[in-house]
């Protein structure tokens, strides 16, 4: 019998579930997972003492300079440690490392916890105890909304505290406030993912109500939306604008986007236009061109909290919208 034609409520029930309804059904849900439950914690415990581990192998290291250099200090050669070069590798990728976490998340809920009940039928005990569809499926949201929310905030902060004491050091590696790798783990956007990934999870549940494919479904739509933000991130907000002498030097942490040279009129000229042009000297093509007065576009460091809120903005916005749109599948296939 298909999923969508069944009222498994009594007809007496009204369709509200009671405070102790609601609280029971949390306890079995967190009762019935909490294998994954357990494997989540460890995750948590695994990447802090990961952090915790790269930052006392670090201080250990043996330095003879203030500067970090392993060397005699103000020799021609400048050599780091081995722990802060490695450590520097090894936080690079860490803000990839927690998008990753956040999916799994996504997948959990897609596959186990909600496309798995309806495949199997398991949900009709639950909503044969005075608990609506609406409530059964709320429940199966905030549970690991709270969950995924409070543990990535705490890696977020413990990943910060990591990248905060690889600053300040010459001919670093460590990676840059805007890169990729870096850039989601450290601020809002990660709970944006989180709560983007707990909401098209659900919604692909009671789509498709088969948990492969839910899952598969949800992989591919987080995948999409992490990449086509990693990809535009720099176009969230409008760059800053420096010409003549200002553009031809880049201040520690800002991140360029775009440079060449302005025209008297205002036009933009850009490097890569004379790159493969048949002029030998770019200057020379540029100023052929008509270009005037170098020009070059960066965000600077503090254009970092409107780059993150903007895109958490967004990671929200699209996360309503697949947790309205679930609901509404859920209330049309079984009222």
């Amino acid at each position: 019998m298909s999923t969508s034609t069944l009222t498994p409520r009594k007809s007496g029930a009204t369709g509200t579930a009671s405070p102790a309804a609601r609280r029971g059904s949390v306890r079995v849900l967190l009762r019935l997972h909490r294998k994954a439950l357990w494997v989540a914690g460890g995750l948590l415990v695994l990447g802090i003492g990961i952090v915790v581990a790269l930052r006392v192998w670090m201080a250990s290291a043996k330095e003879l300079c203030p500067d970090g250099d392993i060397t005699p200090c103000g020799g021609p050669v400048y050599q780091p440690s081995y722990a802060r070069t490695a450590t520097e590798v090894f936080l690079s990728e860490g803000g990839t490392v927690l998008l990753v976490l956040a999916a799994l998340v996504g997948l959990f809920v897609a596959g186990p916890l909600i496309a798995r009940e309806l495949e199997n039928g398991t949900f009709r005990h639950a909503w044969t105890q005075s608990v609506s569809p609406a409530h059964w499926l709320a429940a199966r949201l905030a549970v690991p909304a709270v969950l995924v929310v409070s543990g990535l905030a705490v890696l977020i902060a413990v990943y910060r505290w990591g990248l905060w004491a690889l600053r300040g050091f010459p001919y670093s590696s460590a990676p840059h406030w805007y890169a990729s790798g870096a850039f989601p783990g450290t601020g809002p956007a990660l709970l944006g993912y989180a709560l983007l990934a707990v909401a098209v999870g659900a919604l692909f549940a009671v789509l498709v109500r088969r948990a492969l494919l839910a899952m598969s479904l949800t992989a591919l739509v987080l995948g999409a939306v992490a990449v086509g933000l990693g990809k535009r991130r720099y176009r969230l907000w409008p760059g800053e604008l420096r010409e003549g002498a200002a553009a031809q030097t880049y201040a520690n942490g800002d991140w360029p986007l775009e440079n060449g040279t302005l025209t008297t009129s205002g036009d933009r000229l850009y490097w890569q236009d004379c790159l493969f042009s048949t002029w030998d000297d770019t200057q020379a093509c540029m100023r052929a061109r008509g270009g005037v007065t170098p020009f070059a576009e960066v965000h600077p460091a503090s254009h970092y909290w409107p780059l993150q809120l903007v895109e958490t903005g967004i990671l929200l916005a699209l996360a309503a919208l697949a947790l309205f749109a679930a609901f509404r599948v859920l209330r049309r296939l079984h009222g």
